[in-house]
């Protein structure tokens, strides 16, 4: 995994512009802290989205939450040049000649379909079973994305209840109007909290974990490729032109 340093720019300038243009408003960033309000947001949205979603599901969305900051590597260059190496390799000494390859391969996936493929698995089986166990994996990956993204839209009504509860925190202080104008701008913060919350982390979270789920699964689709195309007897060279175009995905 790398550091994805355009993510926390674009993190750090949300919350820059919000902070910038309340100053330049002339108010103060202490009317934007308020716990109750953080409270109420924060914990109501996590509550809905407990409530609808399967535990093995959230517990993926937290596991692959840290995609956001730290990109996963998909080395395309490198493994499309291990694949055509591979058949180059199996052309000389066969497909038994590749089972030490399969005992020390890092990456889960490709172990698993050089196993298949040093068993001597047909083509179209190597295929079928690799395919079977992408579409599980990115249908599994897409539903944990979609946590996030449900929860930015629990986000604003949870603002919108914080408002009204404080507004009826005021109402029912009516008698001290000295107090009226802070009270009624401390009960809105929870909108600001609620809607920010929703629109710079929540949904960007989700749209980025989803597009990091199309990547994988394109990478995987090389792997595919390539490893029947081994299977299939190919020529190395054939192989390589035919995966080269996954390089610009």
């Amino acid at each position: 995994m790398k550091l994805d340093s355009l993510s926390i720019l674009g993190l750090f300038l949300a919350f820059l512009s919000i902070a910038g243009g309340q100053i330049l408003e002339g108010g103060g960033l202490d009317v934007l802290m308020n716990g109750p309000a953080a409270i109420i947001v924060i914990g109501g949205t996590l509550g809905a989205a407990l409530i609808q979603t399967p535990l093995r599901i959230f517990s993926r969305s937290l596991k692959i939450f840290p995609w956001v900051l730290f990109n996963p590597a998909f080395p395309f260059q490198q493994s499309m040049d291990k694949l055509v190496d591979w058949s180059a390799s199996a052309r000389r000494e066969g497909l038994l000649g590749l089972e030490e390859l399969a005992d020390t391969e890092t990456d889960e996936f490709t172990r698993r379909g050089l196993n298949l493929l040093v068993d001597g698995s047909e083509p179209e089986a190597i295929r079928n079973a690799l395919l079977t166990d992408l579409d599980l994996n990115e249908h599994k990956t897409n539903d944990a994305a979609k946590v996030f993204e449900a929860m930015g839209g629990y986000s604003p009504t949870m603002g919108i209840i914080g408002a009204v509860l404080g507004l009826i925190h005021v109402m029912g202080n009516l008698t001290e109007p000295e107090m009226l104008g802070q009270g009624i701008a401390t009960a809105f913060v929870a909108t600001i909290y609620g809607v920010g919350f929703a629109n710079l982390f929540l949904i960007p979270v989700a749209h980025k974990l989803k597009h990091i789920n199309q990547i994988q699964a394109r990478y995987r689709e090389m792997i595919i490729e390539g490893l029947v195309g081994i299977a299939e007897g190919e020529n190395p060279r054939v192989i390589e032109n035919r995966l080269v175009a996954y390089l610009n995905y």
